[in-house]
Formats: C-alpha cells, structure tokens, sequence
C-alpha cells in the first residue's frame, strides 16, 4: 500500500493520540517514523506504531513526563526525559545542543531516562541544517553476542552522523554497530522473508536465515563493531549514570515500566575550526568525488554513504511511500493495540 507524507503522518498522530500521547507529542513522534519510512528505513517507520501503542496505553511511556534540563558547563549539558516519549526528549536536546554549538563552537548534550527515539538521522539532520556537523548515538537493549561470546550483552547501539553541504544538501550516516540492526530483523518477520545468514545467530550460536530463530545478532566486523558498541555503551549510558550493558531494560519485558534509555548528542559549528563556506562547498565536492570514482564490476556508480537513502527519499516524496499492507491495515482500524508485546523476550515475534 502506498501512502502520502501526510496521510502517513495523520494516520500515526491519531493512533498515537488515541493511546493517550498528547497530540503535540504524537506529532513529534510521527515526525520520526515518517522520517524513517519516507527514507526506506522502515524498520523503523510505522511498523513501530503498534508496539509504542500499548506502551504508552500500559503506562510505559510517560505520557505527561516533566522534562529537566541543566546546562552543566559552556558547552555540556543534559535533559531528564522523565521516560516520556524519547522521540520528543531526544528532539528537544538536540534543539539545546544547537544552540549551545552555536555560541559556543560545540556541544555535548545527554538525554537521560527515556524510551526509544527511533532513527538517530532524525537528529543529526536537524544539526546539519543550521549549517553544523551532529553526531549522535545512543544505547538498546542487549541483544548482540560480544565476539567470542555466545550470550547477549549489548545492543545494537547506533551510531548517526550529518554534515551539511551547499544550499541544502545533507550527508547523513546512520548505522547500527551489528551488521543489521533489530528493526531490520522485524521488517523480514512483517514480509515472511529470509534474512541473509550473516546477520544473526539462533538459541545455540548458529547462524540463521530464518528471522523467527533469531536469538542474538551479530557485531559488524566481528571485534571492531564489538569495540564500537561498549563505546556506544560507556557514552550513553556509564556516562549519564545509566544502566548499561546487560543491565539495559528490554523492549518488551514490562511495558508498564519506563525504561530509562540514554543518548548523547554532539554537535559541532564548524565556522570555530574552519572558513564555513569553504567546509560547506568541500562537504559537497567530497560527495562528488565519490560519485565520479571508477565503479567495481558489478556497480553502476560510487554512492557516499547514506546516498542510496537520499534516493529512495527523493524517489518516495514523488510517489508515496509502500507501506506493508498488515500495518496499514492496523494504521486504519479503530484497534490500539492488540496486546502482543508485554512480557516477551527481546527477540518477541
């Protein structure tokens, strides 16, 4: 099924509304997920609705949460997202570290007590299109084997990055630190299909195509992505007096709990290090370097990473945006919920 910009955005504001979100907050969510799907990440786009739904309607997701914030030095501070929608929280701070950055050259915002923000390209691009650099990362529920090991202990823990170019244009990268993140896992169970077998192992270590085996994922570049997530890890989460590691609350376990996330927001103004004109024209000169590298047997063109995003963006703001029919279907019913996800384990079907 495909759905319009708008009409998906109305469609996940209402449901949200309807679970008890009030409406300025459900907005800022659909924001995110429109974002996402609208760019072809629809692991986490709408397909997400449902299970933030019967969150929020069991309590999980503060729905009046008192946002703190406290601006700790020049250029550091952190917001208390109350375990409200962290769509709204992770938002809000980046909005703060913007403005620090600004005045000050950078910044280095944390965001405590929070549920899940969704797609970090979401906040990174708001960075770059004030003209600055945003990286973000922020920590998830362990489900990823460490290398050499056979147990869960981290998540996928994202990392995001944007930098603005000429007029505006964008390049944004957003990754997980396992070789596909758990949405994407989600995404092959709502289709029926298989998983390539490099992504996750099952319940005794194997590895598997069947995304309903899944029992942990994988790091990417085996020791390097494990490396990358205990970072991710120690930024987000040690640093802001979190939980961590194996510590952090499951998705599905007690919806009825907040489940006290954290993320940290970095942003630069380039114009402290460097001539701003100048970095915005190289930012789109390196973007054209790569287009115009020689491709490999087997490519049509280099694409800079996060390209093949920008195209399916363009693509689907000209024709609207497919949507699996089982969640339309859910988008347009009167149903909130259909109490799936309380009490499952991190790999819930």
């Amino acid at each position: 099924m495909k759905v319009t910009k708008q009409k998906l955005h109305k469609l996940i504001s209402t449901k949200l509304t309807r679970a008890g979100l009030t409406t300025s907050h459900a907005d800022v969510v659909a924001d995110v997920l429109v974002h996402a799907d609208v760019r072809g990440v629809h692991s986490h786009g709408a397909m997400r609705v449902e299970y933030y739904a019967e969150r929020i309607e069991k309590g999980g997701t503060n729905v009046n949460p008192n946002f703190t914030y406290e601006q700790t030095g020049p250029c550091s501070a952190v917001l208390d997202g109350d375990n409200g929608a962290g769509h709204v929280a992770a938002k809000q701070a980046m909005e703060h570290a913007v403005n620090i950055a600004k005045e000050n050259g950078i910044a280095i915002v944390g965001v405590r007590r929070i549920g899940h923000s969704g797609a970090l390209s979401y906040y990174v691009q708001q960075a770059a299109r004030e003209g600055l650099i945003g990286l973000s990362i922020c920590q998830s529920d362990p489900m990823v084997v460490p290398f050499g090991g056979a147990e869960p202990y981290y998540g996928t823990n994202p990392i995001a990055f944007a930098a603005p170019g000429e007029g505006s244009s964008l390049i944004t990268f957003d990754m997980a630190t396992t070789v596909q993140a758990w949405g994407k896992i989600l995404h092959a169970r709502s289709k029926h299909e298989a998983i390539p077998d490099t992504w996750a192992v099952d319940k005794n270590g194997a590895n598997t195509s069947d995304p309903f085996q899944v029992h942990a994922l994988l790091p990417i570049a085996g020791p390097k992505g494990y490396g990358l997530m205990m970072m991710v890890d120690i930024l987000s989460g040690i640093l802001l007096g979190l939980p961590f590691g194996s510590r952090v609350s499951s998705m599905y376990n007690d919806l009825t709990e907040g489940r006290n996330l954290g993320q940290l927001h970095i942003v630069i103004d380039p114009s402290f290090f460097t001539d701003l004109e100048t970095f915005r024209r190289n930012i789109t000169q390196t973007m054209r370097d790569l287009n115009n590298i020689k491709p490999a047997p087997g490519f049509d063109q280099v694409l800079y990473p996060g390209q093949n995003y920008d195209i399916i963006e363009q693509e689907n703001e000209a024709n609207g945006i497919e949507i699996v029919d089982e969640v339309y279907d859910y988008l347009v019913s009167d149903v909130i919920h259909h109490n799936k996800y309380n009490h499952k384990d991190p790999f819930a079907t």
